[in-house]
């Protein structure tokens, strides 16, 4: 590993304590965010800086980059990656205790950990992977050859402003700025981890071609009157799902995350996916389009098969809560200290800032 001389996804003026670093969330979902959000932010602007693209091209790209948008994909690696480094010094420090022999040793690890801060890197350079790949996403979905829309995260659609073939060719370099940036020698950051970048190639190519996948899936859907729940689930859990199960992963892998971590996020997300995408389809036909940034009602005008057209809204809000809980309940069953309840969600997010996220997730109004 190589030490970094940039800041993790938590700033320094942010932590008491190099220890904090891996402990930061600390109950405060906001401040958690918006450091995650600026760090993003300086990331872009040193990921535009070294790509050196020609204009109009780079001006399309940091229009759709620095938008409004709700970073949850940057979110839940960050949130993925600080829980697991949580729960697994955490389960160090419980070893330490119960065998003072050990005590030295893990003092000792730990210090080496805490000067290290290549991981965090990797994780810097995930988050801002799957935000490129999913601003790609939105930009060619709004094309006026699939969605044809006019109006993204509060603002005019990239075809609006640039020419469309600017629009098109900037989610083009998006999609290909996505894998670069895993391996990319970029100003600001350590040297790459091959043996993590491999993993994360390995977890983010095949989950970027599902995105697609769906994607088809969903035209495919349109107008359709026979599709079932099972036909609508196995469309999201590709074109939405996917990405959002590789942000987590990533976020995991690069923590450190072992075999059983990897299989309760990959489980989480698999819920998270689908509640997020059955949110969606809720929040377009009851949520204005000054909130929601975007047209709503854009699925009824494209006759989209969407969860409130098949089972109604107070079915598909209970339906997303489900699915909200089994989440919350993977992440409480491998990754978090926290004892298990039936309790409402968001009653015992503490300071796990993937539990927090849900939480978050679930009572967004965008």
């Amino acid at each position: 590993m190589t030490v970094s001389s940039t800041p993790s996804f938590i700033p320094e003026s942010l932590m008491p304590s190099r220890l904090v670093s891996f402990t930061s969330f600390n109950n405060n979902t906001e401040q958690f965010h918006s450091a995650v959000r600026a760090q993003l932010a300086q990331d872009i602007d040193v990921l535009f800086a070294y790509a050196e693209l020609p204009s109009p091209l780079l001006d399309a790209c940091r229009y759709v980059m620095t938008g409004q948008g709700k970073l949850v994909r940057p979110l839940l690696v960050a949130s993925a990656f600080d829980s697991v480094n949580h729960n697994n010094i955490n389960d160090n420090t419980n070893d330490a205790d119960k065998n003072p022999d050990k005590e030295a040793k893990q003092n000792s690890d730990l210090e080496a950990l805490l000067e290290n801060d290549s991981d965090y890197d990797m994780a810097r350079r995930a988050a801002l992977a799957v935000e490129l790949l999913h601003t790609y996403s939105l930009v060619h979905d709004d094309l006026p050859c699939m969605d044809d829309d006019e109006l993204r995260r509060g603002q005019p659609t990239a075809h609006i402003v640039f020419e469309e073939s600017t629009a098109l060719l900037a989610g083009d370099v998006l999609q290909t700025l996505a894998f670069e940036v895993l391996t990319a020698e970029l100003p600001t950051f350590a040297p790459f981890d091959s043996a993590i970048a491999s993993q994360l190639i390995a977890i983010f190519a095949p989950r970027a071609r599902r995105m697609v996948s769906g994607q088809m899936l969903d035209l495919n859907a349109e107008a359709s009157a026979n599709i079932s729940q099972g036909d609508l689930e196995a469309i999201h859990r590709d074109k939405t799902g996917a990405l959002i199960e590789a942000a987590m992963l990533m976020g995991g892998i690069c923590a450190g995350a072992t075999a059983p971590q990897r299989m309760a996020l990959q489980e989480c997300a698999q819920h998270i996916g689908l509640a997020f995408q059955v949110q969606d389809d809720i929040l377009d036909v009851t949520t204005s389009t000054d909130t929601l940034g975007k047209p709503a009602g854009s699925d009824e005008k494209l006759d989209k098969s969407t969860y409130v057209k098949l089972m109604g809204v107070e079915n598909a809000t209970s339906y997303a809560q489900s699915l909200f809980n089994d989440g919350r309940a993977a992440i409480i069953r491998e990754l978090s200290r926290h004892e298990s309840s039936s309790s409402e969600l968001g009653n015992d997010a503490n300071n796990d800032a993937l539990l927090a996220l849900i939480e978050w997730l679930w009572a967004r109004k965008k």
